[in-house]
């Protein structure tokens, strides 16, 4: 996906997987480190069905925080993108579904 290095994070949900990686966005050399209270987090994610690889087109439902969204903490970056997650599963997302996921066998 993205980002191979990111530290993922996996939770299983109704069939499918939800793989979400929370990120410093400010992250900068040691000289010029923000203090705790500057940084800021995202996420980037997707959702596949069990054991699906990311890197073949068409098997996961790609995601990320929008815009200049972001969070206080990395634990409130990946609350949020594992509730997107399973909106996306439970098809409340506004524009991205499993659908294609489900119809195309994969």
């Amino acid at each position: 996906m993205a980002d191979e290095t990111a530290p993922w994070q996996m939770v299983e949900y109704e069939g499918f997987e939800i793989h979400v990686a929370p990120t410093q966005i400010n992250a900068s050399d040691d000289a010029h480190a923000p203090s705790a209270a500057d940084m800021r987090y995202t996420y980037v994610g997707y959702v596949c069905h069990p054991g699906a690889d990311p890197s073949i087109p068409g098997h996961v439902v790609p995601f990320h925080a929008d815009g200049e969204e972001s969070f206080a903490t990395r634990d409130d970056a990946l609350y949020e993108g594992v509730h997107v997650g399973r909106s996306i599963v439970e098809g409340t997302h506004p524009d991205l579904t499993v659908l294609p996921l489900v119809t195309g066998g994969v």
